[in-house]
Protein backbone atom coordinates (compact mmCIF):
# COMPACT_ATOMS: atom_id res chain seq x y z
CA UNK A 1 0.00 0.00 0.00
CA UNK A 2 1.22 3.49 -0.80
CA UNK A 3 0.70 6.91 0.71
CA UNK A 4 -2.15 8.75 1.29
CA UNK A 5 -2.51 12.35 1.15
CA UNK A 6 -3.13 13.38 4.60
CA UNK A 7 -0.46 11.30 5.47
CA UNK A 8 1.95 13.23 3.17
CA UNK A 9 0.32 16.82 4.40
CA UNK A 10 1.18 15.72 8.04
CA UNK A 11 4.50 14.90 7.39
CA UNK A 12 6.31 16.59 9.88
CA UNK A 13 10.36 17.84 10.16
CA UNK A 14 11.85 15.72 12.72
CA UNK A 15 15.65 15.84 14.05
CA UNK A 16 17.08 14.61 11.27
CA UNK A 17 15.73 13.82 7.75
CA UNK A 18 13.66 11.22 6.29
CA UNK A 19 11.83 9.42 3.51
CA UNK A 20 8.08 8.02 3.23
CA UNK A 21 8.03 5.24 0.97
CA UNK A 22 4.92 4.95 -1.60
CA UNK A 23 5.67 2.29 -4.06
CA UNK A 24 7.95 1.69 -7.28
CA UNK A 25 11.07 3.28 -5.54
CA UNK A 26 8.74 6.85 -5.26
CA UNK A 27 9.25 8.48 -1.81
CA UNK A 28 8.93 11.95 -0.26
CA UNK A 29 11.94 12.96 1.47
CA UNK A 30 11.35 15.27 4.30
CA UNK A 31 14.43 17.73 5.50
CA UNK A 32 15.09 18.45 9.40
CA UNK A 33 14.46 22.36 7.73
CA UNK A 34 10.40 20.74 6.90
CA UNK A 35 11.15 21.06 2.94
CA UNK A 36 9.54 18.25 1.48
CA UNK A 37 11.04 16.43 -1.93
CA UNK A 38 9.09 13.80 -4.22
CA UNK A 39 12.31 11.61 -5.22
CA UNK A 40 12.49 8.74 -7.49
CA UNK A 41 15.04 5.91 -6.35
CA UNK A 42 15.72 3.50 -9.96
CA UNK A 43 18.17 1.08 -11.80
CA UNK A 44 19.66 2.21 -14.75
CA UNK A 45 22.36 -0.30 -16.60
CA UNK A 46 23.00 -1.82 -12.83
CA UNK A 47 23.88 2.03 -11.33
CA UNK A 48 21.57 3.16 -8.27
CA UNK A 49 20.11 6.47 -9.54
CA UNK A 50 18.13 8.96 -8.10
CA UNK A 51 15.53 11.54 -9.20
CA UNK A 52 14.03 14.72 -8.49
CA UNK A 53 10.60 14.52 -9.48
CA UNK A 54 9.32 18.64 -7.60
CA UNK A 55 8.38 19.60 -4.40
CA UNK A 56 5.57 19.32 -2.52
CA UNK A 57 2.90 20.75 -2.45
CA UNK A 58 3.62 22.13 -5.69
CA UNK A 59 3.62 18.47 -7.21
CA UNK A 60 1.20 16.77 -5.47
CA UNK A 61 0.94 12.87 -4.83
CA UNK A 62 -0.83 12.22 -7.93
CA UNK A 63 1.40 14.07 -9.90
CA UNK A 64 4.62 12.76 -8.69
CA UNK A 65 2.55 9.23 -9.24
CA UNK A 66 2.34 10.36 -13.09
CA UNK A 67 5.60 11.45 -12.66
CA UNK A 68 7.53 7.80 -11.29
CA UNK A 69 4.94 6.55 -14.42
CA UNK A 70 6.63 8.37 -16.90
CA UNK A 71 10.19 7.95 -15.52
CA UNK A 72 9.39 3.61 -15.42
CA UNK A 73 8.66 3.96 -18.98
CA UNK A 74 11.81 5.64 -20.34
CA UNK A 75 13.43 3.58 -18.06
CA UNK A 76 12.30 0.50 -20.19
CA UNK A 77 12.51 2.04 -23.55
CA UNK A 78 16.17 2.14 -22.28
CA UNK A 79 16.08 5.68 -21.63
CA UNK A 80 17.89 7.17 -18.85
CA UNK A 81 14.93 9.69 -17.06
CA UNK A 82 18.19 12.13 -15.49
CA UNK A 83 19.59 12.44 -19.16
CA UNK A 84 16.10 13.63 -20.48
CA UNK A 85 15.96 16.02 -17.31
CA UNK A 86 19.15 17.10 -17.88
CA UNK A 87 19.13 17.79 -21.26
CA UNK A 88 15.93 19.75 -20.92
CA UNK A 89 17.41 22.19 -18.93
CA UNK A 90 19.83 22.78 -21.02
Amino acid sequence: MGLSDIAVRNARPKSKSYKLFDRGGLHLYVSKSGGKLWRLKYRFQGKEKLLSLGKYPIVTLRDARERALAAARQIDQGIDPATVKKEEKE
